[in-house]
């Protein structure tokens, strides 16, 4: 039974258990742990806007951020070239990890760790190798960090080549990532399998079963890399595999959890908004936002509409049986608290903060959200009573803030540095919360801490950063075809929180664009010049004795004579007019290329 999300009703009941997703926002296949122990967040950050200046002095933020003298390491993470030879080249933990690294440090100001890890990068990474690797996983963490660092590393100090941001060392590793995971879109449906050898491609025994998430959270880095490099085959692919789950919605409007790639038979049927398929509904929106994309933002909006009827109760998201509707879990996950800020930024700020505060109140009761929350019964999950310092509901508080600036949100930050400064805080780092009814920790460090949970607190306190650009600066970067305007702001995060500036994606464009249009004049007026030399030489040989210049005049462009006007005005249009040229070049006569300042 359909039930209207207005409509007061008796909580139901449904199973208490789920199914693990391969993938996910977080990185469910779980990458090794780094030998050597991260170095993390020591003292609180402080609440409030942060005093001008504080992100490059002494004392601040980022310098709060440096190792704790436990682990005997300079920085964040061990040097990629002191790692063992065989954990360098397989790319799960080290290329990933130095690009978290890295990122933390630009956002924070620290240049200097940032530089370090590019050369680092350029240096040891290799990705021709005999790995299984997920390729969700690869995606978000690898090509994402790689094209977020690509972008950045102009702002970062490091010397970038000729051509940048539409070429560099970064992009083309980058590149060759993601042509790695090709192999794995190979399927009837498009919709790409789990896992890829980095070396062989699918393996034959490879499962066809993927969650949701590992399907549709593709768009915002592959269309970056397609319009950065020029080549569609990546934004082609992302979008047929978000198209081919478009298609195979539920009747009622709801996808499920997971999904055959090869026959499109769904085998989980679960629907909801958290874990196995929460970046799918992120990137449409995301995607829609880097890519001024109305079919990818109308495709969330519908999605929208059948969650809002079938799944939410009381400003809470259930989990629903896919083609009916029905009740199958009353949990809240906490990777569900991303919803939230994806609210914020498609304008619905009511509906966002409702649902922020109901999560928040679940922070309040236990210092942390736990992995699952029955909501009927108000308390825990049995075995899901951990708290891994996850990121999502901070991510949602930092948008949030920025659209409302509402105190509410500055508390929550509040609320997290001291929760987690309280309860985590270890000699070397910030542990896991193993359990949030007593507070005992397990032995291990989630990447994604760093990687998003410690940026998003940074900048929910920081509202000078570069990141919350609202255009009144910008960068000026000179290309082959004018200028190029970069850093205004409009960062879009991947679900790993690697920042993508969208303008750089329309400048390539535009570049590669004029390139096209002017090697296409190029070759119609070479065309037409060798037609007319042609016509030329025909009328040459009919002709008798003197009448051979009257011939040749015939001919040329400013005679008409025995010639139909219409016929001569279709050969001229193409090689002396250009009625749009959305480029600063400009074609002449005989081919060369004027500049608007000539």
């Amino acid at each position: 039974m359909r039930h209207p999300a207005s409509r007061k009703r008796a909580w139901p009941r449904g199973r208490g258990g789920s199914r693990k997703c391969r993938c996910g926002r977080d990185g469910r296949l779980p990458l090794p742990r780094p030998r050597h122990a991260p170095l993390l967040l020591p003292a609180g950050l402080p609440v409030g806007p942060a005093p001008a200046g504080r992100r490059g002095g002494g004392g601040g933020p980022r310098d709060r951020l440096r190792p704790l003298p436990g682990a005997r390491a300079r920085h964040v993470l061990p040097r990629v070239r002191e790692l063992p030879a065989p954990r360098l080249p397989a790319g799960r933990a080290a290329a990933a990890h130095v690009r978290r690294a890295g990122h933390l440090g630009q956002i924070l100001g620290n240049v200097s760790e940032f530089q370090r890890v590019v050369n680092v990068l350029q240096e040891g990474v290799d990705f021709n190798i005999d790995v299984n690797a997920s390729v969700f996983e690869t995606n978000i963490r690898v090509v994402g960090g790689l094209l977020s660092a690509h972008l950045l590393s102009k702002k970062a100090g490091v010397e970038v080549e000729a051509g940048w941001p539409c070429s560099g060392p970064l992009l083309r590793m980058a590149e060759e990532a993601a042509r790695k995971l090709l192999p794995a879109f190979q399927t009837p449906t498009g919709m790409p399998y789990g896992t890829v050898n980095l070396l062989h491609g699918v393996n034959p025994g490879e499962t066809p079963v993927t969650c949701t998430a590992g399907i549709g959270t593709f768009i915002v880095e592959f269309a970056t890399l397609s319009h950065l490099t020029g080549d569609p085959v990546f934004e082609n692919v992302a979008r047929k595999a978000l198209k081919a789950l478009w298609k195979n919605r539920s009747d009622i409007g709801l996808v499920g959890n997971h999904i055959d790639v090869v026959t499109a038979k769904w085998v989980a049927q679960d629907a909801g908004i958290g874990a196995g398929v929460d970046s799918y509904f992120e990137y449409l929106v995301k995607g829609a936002v880097l890519l001024h994309d109305e079919e990818l933002m109308s495709m969330f909006l519908d999605y929208n509409k059948a969650i809002s009827n079938y799944t939410k109760f009381e400003d809470w998201y259930l989990w629903v049986q896919m083609y009916k509707g029905t009740v199958s879990m009353p949990v809240f996950q906490s990777l569900e608290a991303y919803w939230p800020g994806l609210q914020s930024l498609i304008g619905d700020i009511n509906n966002a903060m409702r649902t922020f505060l109901n999560y928040y109140t679940v922070w309040k009761q236990f210092g942390g959200l736990p992995e699952f929350y029955n909501i009927p019964q108000g308390y825990t999950v049995e075995k899901r009573e951990g708290y891994p310092l996850r990121p999502e509901l901070i991510e949602s508080a930092m948008y949030l803030y920025r659209a409302t600036r509402d105190p509410t949100l500055l508390e929550l930050g509040r609320d997290a540095v001291e929760s987690i400064e309280k309860t985590s805080k270890v000699d070397c780092g910030f542990a896991t919360i193993k359990d949030l009814r007593d507070h005992r920790l397990d032995n291990r460090m989630e990447s994604f801490f760093l990687a998003e949970t410690v940026k998003y607190l940074y900048l929910l306190f920081d509202p000078d950063n570069f990141i919350h650009n609202n255009g009144s600066s910008f960068d000026v970067v000179p290309m082959p075809y004018g200028e190029c305007i970069l850093g205004a702001g409009g960062y879009v995060f991947n679900t790993e929180a690697h920042p993508i500036d969208p303008a750089a994606l329309h400048c390539c464009r535009k570049q590669k664009e004029e390139q096209w249009e002017v090697q296409d004049l190029m070759r119609e007026f070479h065309f037409l010049k060798r037609k007319r030399k042609s016509t030329f030489t025909r009328t040459a040989a009919h002709s008798r004795g003197g009448s051979q210049a009257g011939s040749a005049d015939t001919t040329t462009e400013s005679s008409g004579k025995g010639r139909n006007p219409e016929k001569i005005t279709k050969r001229r249009v193409p090689l002396l007019s250009c009625p749009t040229q959305p480029f600063t070049s400009r074609l002449a006569v005989l081919g060369q290329v004027f500049l608007d300042n000539t």
